[in-house]
Formats: C-alpha cells, sequence, structure tokens
C-alpha cells in the first residue's frame, strides 16, 4: 500500500468518526486506488458496505481488498470481520484509528463457533446461527437473505415472508422435534428473532447483544414464540 492510499484510509477514518468507515483497495488504470464506501450499518461499531457502491468500485477497476476502520479499538479481527473476510474472498485491512496501527488479514478457512458469538447483524445473527447450524448438523444449505438493520422497525416480516423459500413448513407445537426451527417476537410487531430447538426443553439462538448459546425454551422465550417450522428435507 502506498503512502498516499494510506493517507486517504486515515482521513475517511477520521471522517466517520465515531462510525467505522469502510472502502475498497482498486488498481484502476494501473494505479493503486482508494474507494470509499457508504457504511449503511446502523450502530457505530460494526459496518455494512452498501451493495451500489462495491458495484461502481468493481465497474472502475479491480478489487484487491476490503478496508475498514476499528475507532479507539485495537486493529484486531472480530469474528464478524473473519467470516466476512472469508464470503468475500479477499484479503482484508484494518486501520486502528487514530492510532493508525493496521492489520492485514486473508482468507483462511475460519469458521465460527455455534456457541460463543458475538452478535453482528446480518453477518453473525439469529439467521445466520440458523443458516450455519442447518448446514453443519444437517447437511442443508439454507438461503441468505439480504437484511438491512431494524428491518422489523421498517414495516418488513422477513422470517413470515420467506420461511416458505428456505424450505420450511409450519408444525404445531405439539409436534416439536430436534433441528425445528421456531419463530420468536420479541419487543416488535413481527416475528423477528429465531432459534433451532434441539431437544429436551432447550434451545440454540443468538439474541442480540448477547454470545450464541443455549436456554431453557420456556418463560420469556416460549411466551414469545409465535410460529414452529420444520425444514421440508426433514420431514
Amino acid at each position: 500500500m502506498t503512502e498516499a492510499t494510506l493517507e486517504r484510509i486515515k482521513a475517511h477514518a477520521a471522517q466517520e468518526m465515531p462510525r467505522e468507515c469502510c472502502g475498497l483497495l482498486l488498481v484502476r488504470k494501473g494505479k493503486e486506488v482508494y474507494w470509499p464506501c457508504r457504511n449503511l450499518a446502523a450502530g457505530a461499531g460494526q459496518f455494512r458496505l452498501a451493495p451500489e457502491d462495491y458495484a461502481a468500485a468493481e465497474e472502475s477497476g479491480d478489487v484487491l481488498a476490503v478496508v475498514h476502520s476499528h475507532p479507539h479499538l485495537p486493529a484486531t479481527p472480530s469474528q464478524a470481520d473473519l467470516v466476512g473476510c472469508e464470503a468475500s474472498g479477499l484479503p482484508w485491512i484494518i486501520l486502528s484509528w487514530p492510532t493508525g496501527a493496521l492489520h492485514e488479514f486473508t482468507p483462511s478457512g475460519y469458521v465460527a463457533p455455534l456457541i460463543g458469538r458475538v452478535f453482528s447483524h446480518g453477518v453473525l445473527d439469529c439467521y445466520a446461527l440458523v443458516k450455519d447450524y442447518y448446514q453443519r448438523e444437517v447437511k442443508i444449505d439454507l438461503p441468505d437473505f439480504d437484511r438491512q438493520d431494524d428491518w422489523w422497525k421498517a414495516g418488513q416480516n422477513l422470517y413470515r415472508d420467506n420461511f416458505s423459500a428456505a424450505g420450511f413448513q409450519v408444525i404445531d407445537r405439539s409436534q416439536l422435534c430436534p433441528h425445528d426451527a421456531i419463530l420468536i417476537q420479541l419487543g416488535a410487531n413481527v416475528a423477528n428473532h429465531a432459534a433451532i430447538y434441539l431437544g429436551d426443553g432447550m434451545i440454540l439462538h443468538h439474541p442480540m447483544n448477547r454470545l450464541s448459546g443455549r436456554d431453557v425454551f420456556g418463560g420469556y422465550w416460549q411466551k414469545n414464540a409465535v410460529l414452529y417450522l420444520r425444514h421440508k428435507d426433514l420431514a
């Protein structure tokens, strides 16, 4: 990375404080270029690179790496960063700001654990856990769905609108078996949380602002459950 490119990244990081900046490193007409992108994430501690900006960068040159900042934090990649790097298939560069420390890493086969994940909406959230569980435990590949932060506050009903397309069928609570999915409504007008039933009254799930883990399916979780689903391949 050239000094001029690094200075542009630093300027972008300073401009976006206290939010994370994000962008792309390109080769454009034989020269290295930093391409700033919009961060669509609602929270200050994560980033979601605008798809339109990525597409524009691809039209302009060859994408070499994904860049983002860690305001007032070390440049050490988070679990979400490692997962995102694997999904992108590109090197990632993190700038700690304002210290200026850099860390570059590449896809290495990282797989986030099912238990103990740090929540990051759209990357490591309740649907990501369901998707990963099905792929690892029962060898069923679920589709991924683009989901904006706080989609349930914007009049969307993503779980109900998409569970059929993902291969799920509604079952009665009395039929609940291991590997079935449970949709839960938490402080919203629609189902906005999903869990996997493990059997013996236990669920696996990833609530916001908590690590993923097991919980007893009773009390608060059972009271707010609104739909029980079984994948057609497990029927």
